[in-house]
This record gives C-alpha cells, structure tokens and sequence, in this order.
C-alpha cells in the first residue's frame, strides 16, 4: 500500500531515563498501565450490569461509548508507547491524501533494557482480550435479537478492534510484510503435510 508509512523512530526520549533501571520485569509506568485497562474493563462491566444499575438504556449507552472513546485515546496516544513503545496515526499530507505511519521505538540496547515485560504482557493482554470480548457480545445480541445493543457492541468492537489493529501492524511492520508472513506460514505448514505424508506412506 502506497499510502502506508512504517517508520523506526525513537518515541519519548524523556523516557532513556528508564533505561538506567535495572529489572524489566516490574511495572515501571503503573499508572499507564492500571488505565490501559481500566476504561475497556470499566465499559464491559457497564455493558455486563447496566440493566442492573440503570433502567436508562441512553445513559447506558452514553457511558459505555464515553469509556471506549477514552480507552480508545489513551491506548492510542499514551499506553502504546509508554509500555510497548508503539504508534500508530494518520496524516493528510499538503495534496490531501491520507497517510496511514505506523512507528517502532528503536531496538537499542539500552532502549530494550528500558521495555517492561510484565508491561508488554499487560498492554497485549488487554489490547486482544477485550476486542474479542465485544466480538461475543456482538453475536450475543444479535442472536438474541437485542438490537438496541447492536450500536454500541459494533462501537466497542470498531474502537478497540482499530487499535489491535493499529499495534498489530507497528508490531510486524506493513501489509506487504504481514501477507508475506502469513505466505510464508502456510507454505510451511503444507510443505511439512507433505512430507509427513510422503514418509507414512
């Protein structure tokens, strides 16, 4: 895709203070961190409680899209980078075209020493667990014909679905590179058929 930037660039340098820290296990950004997670796990129990806590389907509503508008903004713009050291944003250049840039902390030494694993985990954990969640949720009242919930779980499976998708791609780099991995994987796999069928037989 022509229009996609994947970019390696040094992302918070007020952050190589970090890097003098010893241990990568410990939560180093425990504010971040408890955010990352409490907006999307907040907007589940509304959805999960709401008949409960409210008969107002609208200020239901209201409130589970004010949490997924602001886990969708915080994991954009501040978790990313501060526990996984990850971007992803949109630019209109001077012609008007859209620019999609997917940016990559520097893979230093020192800038490694300064990623928390215990952060990693947290930050993937909640990044893929919640949007499949909503997916659940999507079908659940779909097959349960709630339809006038089917708004606001398409808008928790859009918001956090954008931003999976937004640190996949900062993960592993451009489309041409993910389809080119997944080429890769299953030519493996029916290679490795293959011959396993070749030695039984």
């Amino acid at each position: 895709d022509s229009n996609d930037d994947t970019e390696d660039v040094s992302l918070f340098d007020a952050e190589e203070e970090t890097a003098n820290r010893p241990k990568r296990s410990k939560i180093r950004h425990p504010v971040a961190s408890f955010f990352h997670l409490f907006f999307r796990v907040s907007a589940i129990i509304v959805y999960l409680l709401c008949e409960l806590l409210s008969s107002s389907f609208i200020a239901c509503m209201v409130t589970i899209i004010l949490l997924l508008s602001c886990d969708f903004w915080a994991v954009k713009n501040v978790t990313g980078r501060l526990m996984v050291g990850l971007r992803w944003w949109n630019h209109i250049d001077e012609d008007g075209k859209s620019h999609w840039v997917f940016e990559s902390r520097k893979a230093t030494s020192q800038e490694n020493k300064s990623v928390s694993e215990a952060e990693s985990r947290i930050f993937w954990l909640g990044l893929i667990a919640c949007p499949v969640m909503w997916v659940v949720f999507a079908f659940s009242a779909l097959f349960s014909f709630r339809v006038k919930w089917l708004a606001v779980v398409i808008m928790g499976v859009v918001l956090q679905g954008a931003n999976l998708y937004g640190y996949i791609r900062c993960k592993v780099g451009s489309r041409k590179n993910l389809t080119s991995m997944a080429t890769s994987y299953l030519g493996k796999q029916f290679l490795r058929q293959n011959t396993g069928d070749d030695q039984t037989s």
